[in-house]
């Protein structure tokens, strides 16, 4: 019998490409890859997706009916055996695009929570991650943001797993000089199986 492969969905939620937060959601994905997952990474910003408009006509059918990118992105948060999420720090919390991203899972929220449909066909434990930046540099700094991500995993049903968290980081490339965040997320990307 085949084993199947780890799917890892990482998701950049800065608008910035190749940013600080970017290139720690590199290492974890490199981590995965070399344990021998498979990985993606989207970016939130490069999507199509409107808003969450509350039409609430997911609290009947457990679909949204907005038809954007963000049907494929069901697709795939749904399909992941292990999500990680990689954002800046805007005001306390996470960047609009990535917020919109979140907000539209408001659907699966209404599958899950109001019609009390699964997700998924089986009932296995899957883990999130989150790794974010910050300019200042203060565990406050991250509040906001931990309990956005740890909300959309617990819609999601996955576990949150573990973080990388790394203030004092403001300027693009700012996070190269943090080695010991770049090592923890290739590490902790490295042991997902």
């Amino acid at each position: 019998m085949k084993k199947r492969i780890a799917k890892v969905l990482g998701i950049a939620g800065s608008p910035r490409k190749g940013g600080n937060s970017d290139i720690l959601l590199d290492n974890f994905l490199k981590g995965a890859g070399d344990a021998g997952c498979e990985t993606e990474k989207i970016y939130a910003s490069h999507l199509n997706i409107a808003p969450c408009d509350e039409n609430n006509t997911c609290h009947k059918t457990g679909e949204c009916r907005i038809k954007d990118e963000m049907q494929a992105v069901y697709k795939r948060l749904i399909e992941a055996d292990c999500i990680v999420v990689s954002s800046p720090t805007f005001f306390m919390g996470v960047p609009a695009q990535l917020k919109c991203l979140i907000d539209r899972c408001q659907a699966l929220w209404a599958r899950r929570f109001v019609l009390k449909r699964p997700l998924r066909e089986d009932d296995k434990e899957r883990d999130g991650y989150l790794l974010a930046t910050s300019g200042l540099n203060k565990k406050e700094a991250f509040l906001g943001t931990k309990a956005t991500v740890k909300a959309f995993f617990y819609v999601l049903g996955f576990r949150y797993k573990d973080e990388v968290l790394a203030g004092g980081i403001d300027k693009m490339g700012d996070i190269n000089r943090q080695k010991g965040a770049l090592d923890k997320a290739y590490k902790i990307g490295r042991s997902i199986l």
